[in-house]
C-alpha cells in the first residue's frame, strides 16, 4: 500500500532551510511515499498568533487542516513547530466538537466568510518522524537501507514542540522519547544520549533575549560533543536555525569553539538510502557537514 499525505512544508523549509525541503522530497520519493503539497496553506504562526488571539490561531490552522480534509488525507509536516501548533489546534477543535460546539461554529463561520471549507475533524496531523516510525515502520525502513551509517554517532535534538505541545503523543514518551534513537539504530547509526535532547533550543527567546538563547543552544551542543557525538540531528527547522545557522554567534557568546554539524532528520535517513549529499543540500549548512561525510566515506560525492 502506498502511503499518501497532504504535505504542509511550512515557511522555514521553503526559505532559510531549503535543504529540508529538498531532502524531504528526496527521502519520500525514495521510499515511495506520495506527497501532495498544500500550495494554498498559510503559516501556522509558530505559536505567536495566540499571543494576540486564540481564535486567530485556531481559524488559520483549521483552514490548513481543512485543506488536507478536502483530499481525505492526513496532514504531514517535517517541522516540529508546525506539528506542535497545528496538532494542538486539531486536538482543541476535536474537543470543541464534543464539549463546545458553539466555538467550532464560530471558527467555521469565519472560514465560511472567507470562502474556505469548514473544519470537520476527520483527519490527523503527523510529523515526518511519526510517519516513518508509525506508518512506514522501522523494520521496512531497515530493509531499504543501502548505506548503513555504521560508526556515526548521532545526538538527537527533539526540541520541545514535537514532544509537549499536544496533550496526547501516541508515538512516543514526551519526557523520555526513543523514536529518533530507534530510527538511528535502524539505519546503522549509533545514538548518544545527553540531558538537553528534549529541551528548548532557545529559538523562541532569540528575538528578545539573544544571549540567553545562544547560551541555551551552546550548552546543548557542548553536551552532545561531550558524549562523543559526530553530529546533532533535529526534526525541527527552527531548532536547526539556532543550532546550525547561529552556531558561530553561539560560539562567541559562550567563548568556546563548537563546530558540530547539525543535520535535518530527513537528510540523515536519506543518506542511509544511498541518496547523494548534493541532492540533500548538505553544502548549504553554516557548520560544515564535511566531518560527517568524511566519516561515511562520502566526500567524493559532494
Amino acid at each position: 500500500m502506498t502511503l499518501k499525505y497532504a504535505y504542509f512544508p511550512g515557511c522555514v523549509a521553503q526559505g532559510a532551510c531549503r535543504e529540508l525541503y529538498l531532502s524531504t522530497q528526496a527521502l519520500t520519493q525514495a521510499l515511495g511515499i506520495e506527497l501532495i503539497e498544500l500550495k494554498k496553506a498559510s503559516c501556522c504562526g509558530s505559536g505567536t498568533f495566540k499571543e494576540d488571539s486564540q481564535i486567530l490561531e485556531d481559524t488559520v490552522n483549521a483552514r490548513n487542516i481543512a485543506l488536507a480534509e478536502e483530499l481525505n488525507l492526513p496532514l504531514l509536516t517535517h517541522c516540529s513547530t508546525c506539528q506542535g501548533v497545528i496538532g494542538h489546534v486539531d486536538e482543541r477543535l476535536k474537543e470543541a466538537q464534543q464539549e463546545n460546539p458553539a466555538y467550532l461554529e464560530q471558527v467555521n463561520g469565519l472560514l465560511q466568510h472567507e470562502g474556505c471549507s469548514p473544519y470537520r475533524g476527520t483527519t490527523e496531523v503527523k510529523h515526518l518522524l511519526w510517519a516513518l516510525v508509525g506508518d512506514f515502520g522501522l523494520d521496512e525502513l531497515q530493509k531499504r537501507v543501502t548505506r548503513r551509517l555504521s560508526g556515526l554517532k548521532c545526538a538527537a535534538f527533539y526540541g520541545c514542540y514535537l514532544l509537549r505541545a499536544q496533550d496526547h503523543l501516541p508515538y512516543d514518551d514526551p519526557y523520555n522519547p526513543q523514536s529518533m534513537e530507534n530510527l538511528f539504530r535502524a539505519i546503522g547509526a549509533t545514538p548518544v544520549y545527553y540531558r538537553g535532547r528534549t529541551q528548548c533550543c532557545g529559538w523562541p527567546l532569540s528575538s528578545y533575549a539573544t544571549e540567553s538563547a545562544f547560551k541555551m543552544a551552546g550548552n546543548h551542543i557542548q553536551e552532545a560533543i561531550d558524549t562523543g557525538a559526530d553530529c546533532m540531528v533535529t526534526p525541527c527547522p527552527l531548532c536547526h536555525l539556532n543550532l546550525d545557522s547561529r552556531q558561530p554567534e553561539v560560539e562567541k557568546v559562550i567563548g568556546k569553539k563548537l563546530d558540530l554539524p547539525v543535520l535535518h532528520l530527513s537528510q540523515l535517513v536519506a543518506l542511509a538510502l544511498g541518496i547523494s549529499p548534493k541532492q540533500l543540500g548538505m553544502e548549504r549548512h553554516i557548520v560544515s557537514t564535511r566531518p560527517v561525510l568524511e566519516k561515511l566515506g562520502l566526500l567524493a560525492t559532494v
